[in-house]
């Protein structure tokens, strides 16, 4: 599906793996000039060797903590001088924290509003500006279903559910705060998505061991049926990046403000 993104610039955080890897891997198929933002070069490099293999196009990477000041201060400078300008921003980079409400530590709270929330706040801060001067962008906050619902032992998200309950309403601030300057804000939320790294992220904090194959499985089953998914259908990267491509692009020109949620009719109540 050509969606009228070619020759447009771009910056996608968390984008060696997972769901920012896969949007800057269809935004690049798209035309898109992209950068992926992540913490580690190695991994960045393997995502920028991925990419160009399966598109036949490079993108460029920025090793990046959006957790960081320092980092974040300096991506003015870095898009001037690798983009010249910039038209799409995902903010996909976050992560979470699955423990009692009792147990989370102060620096745990501390990190987990950092890496969600307010690196979304400040990164926004910093690429907004830039967008005015060439009358225009769009925006896509990635959040997650803790963001909108809450979520049962042992998916517990005292921690992280109110760092993405607020990039949810920030998303929507933003987009009335920008609509004069023709700059879209949307908010992804995806559910539960297969990516390794999550998957090992939840089997450390929550089953605290390394699972095998058919323990893992077993795992993930049970976690679903008690987050009240009415199947086991978990997401995929590509499907989240077909929805966060979709809203940055023209063909969602009407959509700004909207909370998109992608996560296979996950009960809400």
């Amino acid at each position: 599906m050509d969606l009228g993104l070619s020759g447009k610039t771009g910056l996608v955080t968390g984008g060696s793996k997972g769901i920012g890897l896969e949007t800057a891997r269809l935004l690049a198929r798209e035309g898109v000039d992209v950068v992926i933002a992540a913490r580690r070069p190695d991994a960045l490099r393997e995502a920028a060797a991925d990419i160009a293999a399966t598109t036949g196009r490079q993108v460029r990477t920025l090793p990046f903590d959006v957790t960081k000041l320092d980092d974040i201060e300096r991506l003015p400078d870095f898009i001037r001088r690798e983009l010249g300008h910039i038209d799409l921003l995902v903010n996909n980079a976050g992560t979470g924290i699955y423990k009692p409400f009792l147990e989370v530590t102060d620096d745990e709270l501390l990190h987990g509003m950092a890496i969600n929330f307010f690196a979304q706040f400040r990164i926004c801060q910093r690429v907004v500006p830039l967008m005015k001067e060439i009358g225009g962008g769009s925006i896509v906050n990635v959040s997650g279903a803790t963001g909108i619902r809450v979520t049962s032992a042992p998916m517990l998200s005292s921690c992280t559910g109110p760092a993405k309950s607020a990039e949810i309403r920030f998303s929507k601030v933003l987009a009335s705060e920008l609509a004069p300057f023709k700059i879209r804000v949307n908010c992804v939320v995806p559910g539960y998505v297969y990516t390794p790294e999550r998957y090992a992220l939840w089997e450390r904090d929550i089953v605290k061991r390394q699972l095998s194959a058919e323990e893992a499985e077993t795992e993930r089953l049970s976690w679903t049926s008690n987050q009240g998914m009415l199947d086991t259908h978990w997401g995929t990267p590509e499907e989240l990046a077909n929805l966060i491509a979709f809203a940055l692009s023209g063909a969602a020109g009407y959509v700004n403000g909207a909370v998109l949620v992608a996560d296979n009719a996950m009960d809400k109540s």
